[in-house]
């Protein structure tokens, strides 16, 4: 376990009285002498619907019909049980039950039996949850998706019931709001805990008799925004997924005070905007995010529905995404996008990598170069490898990764996952085309990651020409002022991820790797001062799981000061 600093110390001292506190909040606020602060428990009036922006799966209603019950990457068998009995066959399988975001997958079937059904389980769900509980079904975020989804599908599950279901719904809906109003606070930090006073925030707006809490909930919501979306958009964590999912939830919301006639929140619709303009600067060509820091594999159709759905003036950042820490390169077809930022703060740090000064790189349409990704929330066992330098486009020391791992038995409860620490420094310049007279992109960037190691910085050069035909590298491996003598040579490796899509061989005796991409062009791969070799990788961001690849690997050995030099160049 490695060692924490007095500031780390003592911000996990905080995080630990923080935690507490707000435990001993919630319990009494869900004490019955003031649980009436929050108003009825009953919603037995709807003010306006939402729209659900997620996509929805007509077939899930056919998987349903033979008692297959697909949630969250994982299949539960029923066997004519009801699926709040059986077995659940992993946590986030729990979690999404319980959250009912399937509604929207049986209102697309459009089918008067998957109607009843809906119905009939949320009526189940009432019954055996009525009075509230613990465990996963009332964990404040759990509680906040259930909201969203049985308000955002309230039509569908009220429409034409008879007065004992409506009622029973309407009773259930009410009293977990109420619930999420004592609860919220014990919410994870990072994304569960805005879920929390989104869900807040929605029911105040949408169920009657629930106005004079809305106040309340618009500040505490416009403070946790101020919190987790960075100024230029990005969210605190620097993982560009969580903005998909927040925006899905975000834009609805937003559009509710519209319908009420009431004007939104200023802080809403900036972060709104900051966020789509983020999306965008993060988006490569092909319509997917870069894989940087816990994305993998997000919904495409999410994507473009959120930019399409979402206000204008959410326009990219031009180059540089500063506080987010991410650079970005547009020339021709060629798009580069380039993480220059250390780890989050320790609580939002549980889906960073280790890939300080990796990058993606595409092409038109079709990606060259991309980071292994995460792998989905089922398949635990590859988190680690896909969080680790190797799996990144970028140098790796010593065959360790830049950042570590803190295993410390507190923060691995309050975030869910281990987070990780280093570098603490990392500095970047960027030059543009018309920049003193400069041809091209170049960003000049560094980082200490391997200094508590190896007291050695990793420096990297990138230039893309204004045509996006050639990229040029320097990365070197050196002290932070002056040269540093090594006891003994250190291995490095940089690693240059090939998307599965991409084909790769080796010319024998020409020195360089081909290149052959879909539409038919190819690419050159030369490089100076390591081995060259193509190896074996791993894609872990593939909608099938984590998949075979290929990379690129540039070999060597340092005693100290080290450089290495490579092109790419196209078509």
């Amino acid at each position: 376990m490695p060692r924490l600093s007095l500031g780390e110390r003592a911000r996990v001292t905080w995080l630990a009285g923080e935690r507490a506190r707000r435990r001993i909040v919630s319990r009494a606020l869900s004490s019955r002498l003031l649980r009436w602060r929050y108003g009825s428990t009953i919603a037995d009036q709807l003010l306006i619907i939402p729209q659900d922006l997620r996509t929805r799966d007509p077939s899930f209603w056919q998987e349903v019909q033979v008692d297959q019950f697909g949630l969250a990457g994982s299949l539960a068998i029923l066997s004519g049980q009801s699926p709040f009995t059986v077995r659940p066959p992993s946590e986030s399988w729990e979690r999404a039950l319980h959250g009912f975001g399937w509604l929207r997958h049986l209102e697309a079937n459009e089918e008067r039996e998957a109607q009843e059904a809906a119905r009939r389980l949320a009526v189940e769900w009432a019954a055996k949850y009525r009075g509230g509980g613990g465990g996963i079904p009332w964990r404040p975020e759990v509680i906040a998706r259930r909201l969203y989804s049985w308000i955002t599908h309230a039509g569908y599950l009220l429409e034409d019931a008879d007065a004992k279901t409506y009622d029973v719904i309407s009773e259930c809906l009410g009293f977990q709001l109420v619930r999420l109003s004592a609860t919220w606070r014990t919410a994870p930090v990072g994304p569960p805990r805005l879920l929390s006073l989104m869900a807040m925030v929605l029911g105040d707006l949408t169920i009657a008799d629930h106005e004079r809490q809305l106040s309340d909930a618009e500040r505490l919501l416009a403070t946790e925004l101020a919190r987790q979306i960075l100024p230029d958009g990005g969210h605190i964590s620097r993982n560009p997924a969580i903005l998909v999912e927040l925006l899905l939830d975000l834009l609805p919301l937003s559009q509710c005070f519209v319908a009420r006639n009431r004007p939104v929140p200023k802080e809403m619709s900036e972060a709104i905007r900051r966020a789509l303009g983020m999306l965008r600067f993060m988006r490569m060509n092909d319509g997917s995010l870069a894989r940087f820091n816990g994305t993998g594999l997000a919904d495409p159709a999410h994507i473009a529905t959120v930019l399409a759905y979402g206000p204008g003036g959410g326009k990219p950042l031009r180059d540089a995404a500063t506080q987010s820490g991410y650079v970005r390169f547009e020339a021709g077809r060629t798009l580069l996008v380039c993480d220059v930022g250390g780890p989050p703060a320790l609580e939002y740090a549980g889906t960073a990598h280790a890939g300080c000064l990796s990058f993606e790189l595409g092409h038109g349409s079709q990606l060259i170069f991309v980071n292994g990704g995460a792998p989905r929330a089922r398949e635990t066992g590859w988190m680690t490898k896909a969080r680790a330098t190797v799996s990144q486009n970028t140098l790796c020391l010593g065959e360790k990764s830049s950042s570590k791992m803190v295993r410390h038995p507190f923060l691995e409860d309050l975030v869910g996952a281990y987070p990780i620490r280093f570098p603490n420094v990392v500095k970047s310049k960027v030059s543009l085309p018309g920049d003193e007279n400069f041809k091209g992109f170049m960003l000049e960037a560094r980082h200490d990651g391997y200094m508590h190691r190896f007291s050695l910085m990793h420096s990297r050069t990138l230039r893309l020409s204004e045509n996006g035909l050639r990229l040029e590298g320097i990365d070197r491996i050196e002290g932070k002022s002056g040269v540093v003598r090594l006891k003994f040579d250190l291995p490095f490796s940089i690693h240059f991820h090939l998307h599965p899509d991409v084909g790769a061989s080796e010319e024998t005796g020409e020195g360089y790797v081909l290149l052959d991409l879909p539409d038919g062009t190819a690419w050159r791969f030369r490089a100076s001062g390591a081995r060259l070799a193509i190896e074996e990788g791993i894609y872990f961001a593939d909608s099938a799981g984590p998949m075979r690849a290929r990379q690129i690997v540039l070999r060597g050995t340092t005693f100290g000061q080290s450089e290495v030099t490579w092109s790419l160049n196209g078509d």
